[in-house]
């Protein structure tokens, strides 16, 4: 494409989230405080100017004809995992990725590539929310539900929201390297690269409650008291049932098993607790893990954390000053 500039051009339209707009542009724009050379352009399926989710207007500068991205990027919006993408907002996607270098999108930004059918036979990812939706949309694409952000080939989806500044990170990085990518995180008060996936966001317990009054009993039972004792036999003496009978209603209603759904409840009651303060060795405790270890394989298996790194993470700015504070009274 010559030399110059390094054009972004970012698809816009009416109801776009403006984070995932502004996240990445914020990220390209002090890249180029520190010495980098990214052109943003703002572009509609009209060249028209925009309303955003939250009803701030977006001035466009270009319509889909025009620019001649090296990095083309599809902001998301709350619109189209719920209604099918309208076709002016996939030709001007296809429009844009026939002349980009390389294609990405923020969180639902993804239905609209794989509207245009730019997610065909590649690795993708979206908003933990919508993983299952843009996988049935996308039969011939494999989503990556847990992933903050997927590259394959020229083509890159990010999760959701803040994970777009991941995704620019990750561009910039591969456009300058890692120290300006560093000194931009450092700027912006981010990480590089986020340990763990989207699981460490999401909540774990987010489908339907079952349909069987059988299997709800078991449910309720287990969710009322996490730390209790709940092998599969005494479960299933409950409902006066076999255990593998009980397996497979579960599996039949919940796509699990009981002891699974057991670790899920427990893992969801450890997290809640590590974020009110308690610490891990209490946590382990109260939530019904036989002890702290099992309690560790389970964080790191889901989230790629330990218990410790978990509450570090994702606790309270109360909770960490009282700890700065207490330290200083030591």
């Amino acid at each position: 494409m010559g030399s110059g500039p390094h054009r972004v051009a970012i698809l816009v339209y009416d109801g776009v989230k403006l984070l995932d707009v502004v996240g990445p542009a914020e990220v390209f724009g002090e890249a180029n405080r520190l010495g980098a050379d990214y052109e943003i352009v703002l572009v509609s399926p009209n060249g028209a100017d925009v309303a955003s989710s939250i009803g701030i207007r977006i001035a466009v500068d270009a319509a889909p004809t025009e620019p001649v991205p090296h990095t083309f990027l599809v902001a998301g919006a709350d619109l189209y995992p719920r209604t099918p993408v309208p076709r002016a907002l996939t030709e001007a996607t296809r429009t844009l990725a026939g002349r980009a270098g390389r294609v990405a999108s923020v969180c639902t930004g993804a239905f609209i590539l794989g509207a245009a059918g730019l997610l065909d036979g590649k690795r993708a990812t979206t908003h933990w929310k919508v993983a299952d939706e843009l996988a049935a949309r996308c039969r011939a694409s494999r989503v990556e539900p847990d992933a903050i952000y997927v590259r394959d080939g020229a083509t890159y989806t990010s999760a959701g929201v803040s994970a777009g500044i991941d995704l620019a990170l990750a561009l910039v990085e591969e456009d300058h390297g890692p120290d300006l990518t560093r000194d931009v995180a450092r700027a912006l008060v981010v990480h590089v690269q986020r340990s763990g996936g989207q699981s460490q966001f999401s909540a774990s317990l987010r489908g339907s409650p079952p349909r069987s009054p059988a299997v709800r009993r078991i449910t309720d039972l287990i969710t009322a008291n996490p730390a209790g004792k709940h092998s599969l036999t005494e479960l299933a003496g409950h409902l006066h049932v076999s255990p593998r009978h009980l397996t497979r209603l579960f599996r039949d209603e919940l796509s699990t098993t009981p002891a699974r759904y057991v670790e899920m409840i427990r893992f969801d009651m450890a997290k809640a607790l590590l974020d009110q303060g308690h610490t891990a060795t209490q946590t382990a405790s109260l939530a019904g893990f036989p002890n702290y270890e099992s309690m560790r394989r389970v964080f790191t298996r889901k989230l790629s954390l330990s218990p410790a790194a978990y509450q570090r993470r994702f606790s309270t700015a109360r909770r960490a000053n009282a700890e700065e504070q207490e330290a200083e009274d030591q």
